[in-house]
C-alpha cells in the first residue's frame, strides 16, 4: 500500500500541473482545450534542456540539469501558450477550434523533435546521456527511510513534486487573497465590466494564458525526466491522454488549486491501479478505462448539482469584443 500510494503522489502531481495551469487560463475566461499539447511541449523542451547540460561531461551538475529543464520546458510550453493567446484574445479565433490545433500541433512537434533532433531513443542506450542513470529529478532527502511509512509515501519524492503542490497553494492564495487575483476573477465573469473600472482585460488575459502554459508544461517535464526518467520514446501519447484528463481534472476539483491537490492523488491513483490489481490479461485495458469513466460521473454529477460554486467562469470560452461594450 504505501509503495502504491507513493506512485499515485508521482503521477498525480503530472495532472496537479496541467490542472493548475488550465484553471489559471479559465479563470481569464478562455477554455484552453491545447494543454495536451502545451504539456507536451513542456515534456519536449526538458529533455532537451537536460541533454543540454548533460553533452560534453562525464559528470553533469545535478542542481543545474533540473533548473534548465524546468526553465525550458516553461519556455517551449509557454510559446505554444503565446500562440494560442494571440489567436484567441488579440484575432478573437474560436477557443475550442484554437485549443485543438494547440494540441495537434504539440504532439506533433514533441514527437518530431524528441525523435529527430533530440534523438531520444540514442539517450537510452547512452551510457553517458543515459537519464535512466541520473537521478536529479528523483533525488529525495536522505535519512527519511527511517520514518517507515511516512517517509516513504511523502518524503521520497523528486523536487518536481513538491514544486507542484508549491505551485497549487501559491496560486490558491494569488486568485482568492490579491487584488491581481480578484481582478483576473472578475475578468472571467464579466470583462466588459472589468474593463469598465479600468482593469486591463487584454494584459491579464495574456499573462494568465502564458502563465497558466508555462505551469501546464512542467507536467509534460515531470512525466518525461521525472516519471519515465526519459526512457519513453513515445512520451507524446502518454502526456496527450494525462492532458485531456486535466482539464477534466479542473471541473472535478470545481476551479480550486488547493482541491486539486487531492483530486490529482486520485487521478493519479485511478490511473496506475490496474498495475497493483491482479486480475486476467484481458481485463486489464478495462481497468485502465477507470480514470475516464468516473471523469464521465464526476461531469453528469456537476452538472446535475447546478450550484454556482461548481460552475465555470461566466465568460469562459467567449471571446471578449470591446467595442460592444
Amino acid at each position: 500500500m504505501d509503495v502504491f500510494l507513493s506512485s499515485a503522489i508521482e503521477f498525480g502531481v503530472i495532472f496537479l500541473f496541467g490542472c493548475v495551469g488550465e484553471i489559471i487560463t479559465e479563470k481569464s475566461g478562455h477554455l484552453n482545450l491545447g494543454i495536451p499539447g502545451i504539456m507536451c511541449m513542456g515534456a519536449a523542451g526538458g529533455v532537451f534542456g537536460a541533454k543540454l547540460c548533460m553533452m560534453g561531461t562525464d559528470n553533469p551538475n545535478g542542481v543545474l540539469t533540473v533548473l534548465v529543464a524546468i526553465l525550458f520546458a516553461m519556455l517551449f510550453a509557454a510559446a505554444l501558450g503565446g500562440v494560442y493567446g494571440f489567436l484567441t484574445v488579440s484575432l478573437r479565433v474560436n477557443q475550442n477550434v484554437t485549443g485543438l490545433v494547440c494540441t495537434i500541433f504539440g504532439a506533433g512537434f514533441t514527437s518530431f523533435f524528441l525523435n529527430n533532433v533530440v534523438n531520444i531513443a540514442d539517450l537510452e542506450v547512452s551510457s553517458k546521456l543515459s537519464y535512466a542513470s541520473l537521478n536529479f529529478f528523483n533525488a529525495h532527502i536522505p535519512g527519511t527511510e527511517i520514518l517507515g511509512w511516512f517517509g516513504t509515501i511523502f518524503l521520497q519524492h523528486g523536487i518536481l513534486i513538491y514544486l507542484a503542490i508549491v505551485i497549487a497553494i501559491v496560486t490558491s492564495v494569488i486568485l482568492k487573497r490579491t487584488k491581481a487575483g480578484l481582478n483576473l476573477r472578475a475578468i472571467g465573469e464579466n470583462p466588459a465590466t472589468a474593463d469598465a473600472v479600468g482593469i486591463r482585460v487584454t494584459r491579464y488575459k495574456y499573462i494568465a494564458i502564458v502563465t497558466g502554459a508555462a505551469i501546464a508544461g512542467l507536467g509534460g517535464l515531470c512525466y518525461a525526466l521525472g516519471y519515465t526518467t526519459g526512457n519513453d520514446s513515445t512520451v507524446e501519447v502518454t502526456v496527450q491522454g494525462i492532458g485531456w484528463l486535466s482539464i477534466a481534472l479542473v471541473i472535478f476539483t470545481m476551479w480550486r488549486p488547493t482541491l486539486s491537490i487531492a483530486g490529482s492523488l486520485v487521478f493519479g491513483a485511478l490511473y496506475i491501479l490496474f498495475s497493483y490489481i491482479t486480475v486476467a490479461s484481458e481485463f486489464k485495458p478495462l481497468l485502465r478505462l477507470i480514470p475516464f469513466v468516473v471523469t464521465i460521473i464526476v461531469l453528469i454529477a456537476t452538472s446535475i448539482i447546478g450550484h454556482r460554486e461548481t460552475q465555470p467562469p461566466a465568460s469562459l470560452g467567449l471571446s471578449y469584443f470591446r467595442e460592444d461594450r
